[in-house]
Order: structure tokens, then sequence, then C-alpha cells
């Protein structure tokens, strides 16, 4: 019970989507080793770690937690590549995104974008394979409202299987034209190199006691 009001706590605290991301940022990556997790909000502050529709969950929660709405955006690729969460937000009339990523690219975005579809493509010339350079993005679902699956994504101890698969399942948007895609170039060795580097950082044991 001590360590569920702490939790609360620690997701009431970030008023702010730049204090979430900020948290976001401070955690190390969860690469899974153990199998899937899909770790609820409170298990993501329990763990101190997160992937990306971890992460999701709980921007979702502070955001609920101070009257905003928890929406996310899966961005979705090429078979080859993985999919990635964004939890969208706006500041007046304009979108941004929160993201957890162990990448230095796919990261946050800055509340300038008019709408979803302008946000969503300013991930595409940096969503590619570092092995190849081949450019992945497909499309982006519509913002998902979280509130549609219940708050077992807030407070669960069990694993968000159904709502991973759910959000996976999601129809989504093509931005791609079918006739420009042959004028889509790789990126460059240099960009591959820089996107290759990612995050060790361990959470200072003083933050967000």
């Amino acid at each position: 019970m001590q360590q569920h009001l702490s939790s609360h706590t620690i997701i009431q605290g970030l008023t702010t989507p730049k204090k979430i991301q900020d948290y976001l940022d401070a955690i190390p990556f969860n690469h899974e080793k153990n199998g899937e997790t899909f770790r609820s909000a409170h298990e993501v502050v329990t763990h101190k770690e997160a992937h990306c529709l971890e992460g999701a969950f709980l921007a979702c929660a502070a955001l609920a937690s101070h009257k905003r709405k928890p929406m996310i955006v899966s961005l979705k690729v090429e078979s080859l590549d993985f999919d990635h969460i964004i939890t969208i937000f706006k500041e007046g009339s304009y979108f941004g995104a929160i993201s957890k990523t162990n990448h230095a690219v796919l990261r946050w975005r800055d509340p300038i974008y008019r709408n979803v579809r302008e946000l969503v493509m300013s991930y595409f010339h940096e969503y590619f394979l570092t092995s190849t350079g081949k450019k992945t993005l497909l499309g982006y679902t519509r913002p998902i409202n979280l509130t549609r699956f219940g708050t077992s994504w807030i407070t669960s101890s069990e694993p968000q299987c159904t709502i991973a698969y759910a959000i996976a399942d999601t129809p989504f948007v093509s931005i791609i034209p079918k006739e420009n895609k042959k004028y889509v170039r790789n990126a460059t060795l240099l960009e591959r190199r820089a996107a290759s580097l990612s995050s060790k950082k361990e959470i200072p044991k003083e933050t967000f006691l």
C-alpha cells in the first residue's frame, strides 16, 4: 500500500509535459529481457524503467491526473522495424509529444505542430534502420484515448497485454504517397551512426523521491 501511495504521489507530481518527459528520460529503458511486461503507470514507477508503451501509460496517467486527455498515437512501421508509441498533448492550439526511447531519435516534440499529421511527419526522416538506413515509417493511428480501456493501465500489477495488442491492431493512416515511395532516400552513414547512440543513464537515487 505504501509503495502504491508513493507511486501515486510521484505521478501526481508530474504536473507538466516537460516534467513527465524529464522523469521518463531519467529512468532506464526496459528491454524486457525476461519477456513482455507491458507495465502499468504505477508499475513503471515501482520498477523505475519503461519502454515506449509503458512510458506512454505513465505519461497518460500523469496528464489525466491534471485533467488532460490521456491520448496516444502509434507510429506504424514496416515489418523489419518496431512500432513506436508517443503520448500527444496540446498547449493552446498546438500539438507536442512525450516519448520514451533508448535512442537519440524518436524523442520529445515541442508543442509547435498544427495537427497530429504534422507532428507525426516530424518523425519520418529519423525513423530508419541503423543497419541499412532504410526509412520504415508507414503511417500512424488516429489518436487513441486510453480511457476507453478503463483504468488498469494506471494501477494494475498485471501486464497490460490486451491493451498492447489492441493498440497494435488499430488501423492506421498511411503517409507515403505510393507514386513517391521510390524517391525516398536512405539515411546516410553519418545519420545512422548518430542514431546508434543510446542512453544508459540510471535514475539518480535522490531524484523523484
